[in-house]
């Protein structure tokens, strides 16, 4: 073979003994990035290389027998190939090209090759997309196309072979909206009727993200083909445009093809998509063709026959009020939500899910808001989602009710004591307040002291934090948010407007600067910013090179001070950039002023000290400038949430954050993980590659100065020293905490970190030479320097392994694990009690040498694993979200709950492994299992099976289709007739059950990745075998936040 020339530059090379020896000659002068092959890409890897190497030697040979001989060879030497697999030498090489039942001839083949791949920009050489996909048609078996628009003059183009599909009964599937109204009415009407096609249509015309234009024709033989491209359904499109379109093929792009297949799939479940009948439904298509092409804004929000399902960000913040109902008996609850996100829709699935939970009549209702037109609003809402044109009474100037059973009322109207009075506090059941950042006002703090005894309590905002400092969140609420809904999950839902974050260095070292939990001195940070000239310079050259038009940007200036606010006014204008300074000493009447100047276009940028966090509303803002550095994750997402409103000629937000060279404790991991939802590890990956992960339309910049401040900042918070890590726990411990012990709970909720900043991979940490266990006791212990942490040797083993436990979310266990520990003695009973088997093999997950009785009497005596897992849950309990439901199937007395998180061990033991068995739930190594004891089968899926970011083919085997449809690749040998297989297909004539475990990667932060149970499961179809593609319909819908992970179309 050849060996390459060293170049400097990016290889893919697999290592051969002869390129390792060129590696091992120039090791001196060239430095080489060798990487391990992932498992999951292991088989393509080396079956590229494999296939390369043939080829170049088939066309070194020069005779058709040496060629025929030499493949032969090879495949003698695959043992499990049996004979059958080899080339026939009686002739010349042939390709089997059709088959068929006589008198029927075998079909036609397409014009381009089955196998190959091609692009098609409609040039003189190639041939145009029309012929080329009516001769795609002639041997399809099934057809699926996606098409952003569908016009007539398309459709003639093919017309004949669609009648020709209809007729040899090949179904049809397409995809299609209605944006910007360009589809024609007639050419889906042609589609369904005529033709006999299913059309999904898409009628959601206030976004634009369907852009594709493609197409598969599946063939029962496996030599699927597909097209994706910038073609339209059109006839310029389709004949004679500029047009460019790749075809791709099973054989040579197989994991394209099966890319295409999960998402085309995804949006055919996806309830945007709707069954579209011409008879039913082609009024609602023709109004809604004419105001996308009108830009008209339909009349009501929705129509009340419809049924009013959630958008996934909504199913999460209804999933988060069921938790804290269900398992926290919490009845008074916080949702915080961006302004445009649908709170009032959330408000009224919630209240019509409490309607469908109650017996007899609706729950009475109390809605309050502070304008008439948003009572109006939200009072539509109720009554499209209920279904129930005359639900509700307004209680606003000019309206009155006279039932008083579910009033929407104004604060003004409602809040005064003599309207008060007439109420018993518990004469409503459900009391929503919208707009709740104002509940500290003395016309909402009277309302809410009266009416005591509800039933369920709901506060909605986009800001819980107000300008004047008081905390409602505490007052009210206990501190507690119930769902909040993150900045990524909104954007990904295309709620926002997307946002470009460019971080820039300005030159200015902060490091001296004094810096304390709480963050900068404010007084530091002045004397350093402002009457800076170098800086301000490149803020306003930074400004008008990245802005597009600095004439028309309409922006906000985040200063740290009045005076460096003032200083940068002065800044902008002498560059004619009109600004204007509002702080806090501001009037209030000149501040409103300043905000009308700015949207009327007279201003460009409003300077700001301390304001803006509350009360301000105006969506057209475009541009942010970040000119003060904050850690703090809640400023910063106030600062950059003036800005993601949706308005009209507004397409993105741009921000642009100036940084300085940090303090060493400054944490760029919060400000970043709250823009782009990633953990601590991804980021710093992602930081190098340029933040290749965002959502649509999104991007973040960071100049090579800021890069290596980010990337060198991310690397020590992530490979946080010993020393260093300790410091930070004395730093956040009071006096009182350093003598008597600072709790992990209090520690993390006070420097926003998670149990990944304290429980790392390896079992043992060492400090100043001393080697104690992978414990919060040990390490609050050295940081506060108290020698009362004492452990034995064998309770040192068992806290070595505490990280097991970090992942764990649920009452059961919570409960479970505590009496297990605080156990008098170990009795038969106990030493049979699932949940102490679930916990005794978390510690050996292969047993303890002397028996399962030994072990838990081991870790009965050991009182630091008991408080060492009591802090563990105590911060579990304060951040899980899971509503855990029992399984079915005769499974309900084992303590396996959907939904919730389980390690492998855990999740074997608690369903009968080591107990039922003589297995051990360590010994299990298979991402099968078939329990006969319980007639179970359970699956373990892996949704990334690479550790690479982006592994094509390793994805798109095992994903969620929808909520409760799930698609499952069996193990590589699976034949559908197998024991195996038909246990699979037959479960549910048979009596047996089928539970299914995900994860998102193997590996996380902490180390091997814990499954979130997502219930029993029940056959739906299957394709293909050796392995088989199964498709699961869950029992339970799959909780929001994993849906959002493992649906193929993200």
């Amino acid at each position: 073979m050849n060996v390459p020339k060293l170049q400097p530059g990016l290889y893919e090379s697999l290592v051969t003994t002869g390129l390792e020896r060129v590696l091992q000659e120039h090791e001196n002068r060239l430095e080489s990035d060798l990487r391990t092959i992932d498992e999951a890409d292991l088989p393509h890897v080396l079956s590229r290389y494999v296939a390369q190497q043939v080829e170049d030697q088939l066309k070194a040979l020069n005779t058709t027998e040496q060629r025929v001989e030499f493949v032969n060879t090879i495949l003698a030497g695959i043992r499990t190939l049996p004979e059958e697999g080899q080339l026939s030498t009686g002739h010349k090489p042939r390709q089997l090209m059709g088959v068929a039942r006589p008198p029927l001839p075998p079909p036609t083949p397409p014009s381009i090759p089955l196998s190959d791949v091609a692009l098609l920009t409609n040039a003189s050489s190639d041939p145009s997309l029309g012929p080329v996909i009516t001769s795609e048609m002639q041997s399809a078996d099934r057809v699926d196309i996606i098409m952003s628009f569908i016009k007539w003059s398309g459709i003639r183009v093919i017309h004949d072979q669609l009648l020709d599909l209809r007729r040899r009964g090949v179904p049809v599937r397409v995809l299609t909206t209605s944006y910007m109204g360009a589809t024609e009415k007639k050419a889906l009407d042609f589609l369904v009727k005529n033709c006999g096609a299913e059309v999904h249509i898409s009628y959601d015309n206030k976004t634009t993200r369907l852009h594709a234009k493609a197409w598969i024709f599946h063939r029962n033989t496996g030599y699927d083909t597909a097209y994706i491209g910038s073609s339209n359904l059109s006839h310029a499109a389709m004949v004679d445009g500029l047009e460019w379109n790749v075809r791709a093929s099973r054989v040579q792009t197989p994991e394209l093809v099966e890319k295409f297949e999960a998402t085309f799939e995804s949006y055919w479940q996806s309830p945007t998509f709707e069954p579209y009948d011409p008879e039913a439904d082609g009024e609602r298509l023709e109004k809604a063709l004419n105001e996308s092409s009108t830009n008209k804004t339909p009349t009501s929000l929705l129509a009340s026959s419809l049924d009013v399902r959630p958008y996934p960000h909504q199913a999460i913040i209804l999933d988060d009020l069921q938790h804290e109902r269900q398992v926290l008996d919490i009845h008074k609850n916080l949702v915080v939500a961006a302004t445009g996100t649908g709170k009032t829709v959330v408000a009224a699935l919630d209240y019509r899910r409490l309607c469908q939970d109650t017996d007899g009549p609706r729950p009475r209702l109390l809605f309050i808001a502070h304008r008439q037109e948003i009572l109006e609003q939200s009072l539509r809402t109720f009554r499209d989602v209920l279904g129930d044109g005359s639900f509700g009474e307004l209680f606003s100037s000019g309206y009155q009710p006279t039932a008083w059973d579910h009033v929407f009322a104004s604060i003004q109207s409602f809040s005064k004591e003599e309207q008060l009075s007439r109420f018993a506090p518990g004469h409503f059941d459900v009391i929503i307040i919208d707009e709740f950042h104002h509940g500290m006002a003395d016309s909402y703090s009277r309302l809410i002291s009266h009416f005591t005894e509800y039933r369920e309590f709901l506060g909605l905002t986009a800001t819980p934090e107000r300008a004047d400092g008081q905390n409602i969140v505490a007052h009210y609420f206990g501190g507690r948010i119930a769902s909040e809904l993150r900045l990524w999950t909104a954007l990904d839902n295309d709620l926002l407007v997307p946002f470009h974050y460019f971080g820039i260095a300005d030159g200015v070292d902060v490091s001296d600067v004094q810096f304390t939990a709480s963050g900068y001195s404010v007084s530091g940070l002045n004397k350093l910013y402002t009457g800076n000239d170098a800086r301000a310079r490149k803020i306003i050259e930074a400004t008008t090179d990245i802005v597009s038009n600095t004439s028309t940007m309409k922006a906000l200036g985040f200063c740290v001070s009045v005076e460096h606010a003032e200083y940068m006014t002065r800044v902008f204008n002498e560059a004619g950039i009109p600004s204007e300074a509002v702080t806090g000493q501001t009037h209030p009447s000149i501040r409103t002023e300043a905000i009308e100047k700015l949207a009327r276009g007279e201003l460009n940028c409003l300077m700001a000290v301390d304001i803006f966090n509350e009360g301000f509303d105006l969506p057209a803002i475009d541009t942010i400038l970040m000119m003060r550095p904050t850690q703090s994750a809640t400023i910063f997402m106030q600062q950059l949430g003036r800005g993601l409103r949706r308005s009209p000629n507004k397409s993105v937000l741009t921000v642009l954050d100036f940084v300085g060279h940090q303090h060493k404790n400054f944490r760029f991991d919060i400000k970043l993980r709250a823009l782009t939802g990633q953990g601590r590890k991804s980021l710093q990956q992602a930081a190098k590659k340029g933040f290749p992960f965002l959502p649509a339309g999104s991007q973040i910049v960071l100049d090579s100065v800021v890069q290596e401040e980010v990337v060198s900042n991310l690397k020590s918070q992530l490979d946080m020293k010993i020393g260093a890590f300790l410091a930070d726990v004395h730093e956040n411990s009071s006096e009182i905490e350093r003598q008597q012990g600072l709790r992990l709970k209090e520690y993390l909720d006070r420097t926003d970190r998670d149990l990944s900043a304290v429980y790392k991979a390896s079992a043992k940490r060492t400090y100043r030479g001393v080697t104690g266990p992978n414990s919060w006791q040990q390490y609050e212990a050295w940081a506060n320097t108290r020698g009362s942490f004492r452990p034995s040797v064998a309770e040192q083993l068992l806290l070595e392994r505490m990280r097991s436990f970090v992942h764990v979310d649920d009452p059961d266990r919570f409960r479970g694990y505590r009496r297990v520990l605080n156990a008098d003695a170990v009795t038969p009973e106990l030493a049979r009690d699932p949940l102490a088997l679930m916990l005794y093999y978390s510690f050996w997950p292969s047993g303890h040498s002397e028996g399962i009785e030994a072990g838990l009497e081991h870790l009965l005596r050991a009182d630091y694993v008991r408080d060492e897992l009591d802090q563990i849950i105590e911060f579990q309990e304060s951040r899980s979200r899971v509503v855990p439901q029992p399984l079915s199937g005769g499974l309900d007395t084992h303590p396996i709950r959907s939904h919730a998180t389980y390690s492998r061990e855990e999740l074997f033991a608690g369903l009968g492994v080591g107990s039922l068995n003589s297995e051990k739930p360590g010994s299990i190594r298979e991402g099968v299992k078939w329990v006969p004891e319980l007639k179970t089968d359970i699956l373990l899926v892996t949704l990334n099976k690479s550790a690479a970011d982006y592994s094509p083919s390793t994805m798109y085997r095992d994903y969620a289709l929808t909520e409760t449809l799930f698609h499952w690749e069996s193990q590589s040998l699976t034949r559908a007739e197998s024991p195996t297989g038909q246990r699979y297909i037959n479960h549910e004539r048979d009596g047996s059950n089928v539970v299914l475990f995900v994860r998102e990667s193997k590996v996380g932060e902490i180390g091997t990745e814990p499954y979130t149970c997502l219930g029993n499961a029940r056959y739906v179809s299957h394709e293909s075998e050796k392995p088989m593609q199964i498709v699961w319909e869950l029992e339970r819908p799959m909780p929001a936040r994993l849906f959002e992970a493992a649906k193929a179309v993200q």
